[in-house]
């Protein structure tokens, strides 16, 4: 009896939505994580790009659970000497709802070729509308 070992040839990818509207960040960007990754497939290999394709939508209509829409902060330095910028999360979810959705969902994909490419396969849109519905994505309930 030998291991399965999938090959890039046959990994089949799906296209997947996840509405964000009125559910938790947090929630959204780890079912994301997992399906760029691939780990709801049964041939799930760590070496092997297996995942699949996300949409999310509403991503401006995500909640921030707790105090963390005021006390979150998202820090970013510009390269210069003492030019460390700080942005609070109520800021950043009324002005880039999409990039507070991408910095989620980056942290959860791992730091190497394989988590690079899957972050490749995520669009994110602001509002219920997104341009993929010719590869006719499938609805993903969290």
């Amino acid at each position: 009896m030998s291991t399965y070992m999938p090959k890039a040839g046959e990994i089949k990818r799906s296209w997947y939505v996840l509405d964000a509207a009125g559910k938790p960040l947090g929630k959204v960007a780890a079912q994301a994580a997992v399906l760029l990754r691939g780990k709801h497939k049964a041939i799930f290999t760590p070496n092997v790009d297996c995942g699949d394709h996300v949409i999310i939508i509403n991503a401006e209509k995500a909640i921030l659970t707790g105090n963390k829409i005021n006390q979150k902060m998202y820090y970013h330095h510009t390269g210069y000497i003492g030019n460390m910028k700080e942005v609070k999360y109520s800021t950043l979810m009324k002005t880039k709802p999409e990039f507070a959705m991408q910095l989620a969902v980056k942290g959860m994909i791992p730091d190497n070729t394989l988590g690079r490419a899957a972050f490749g396969r995520l669009r994110i849109y602001k509002g219920a509308e997104h341009k993929h519905a010719a590869q006719k994505p499938e609805e993903w309930a969290l």
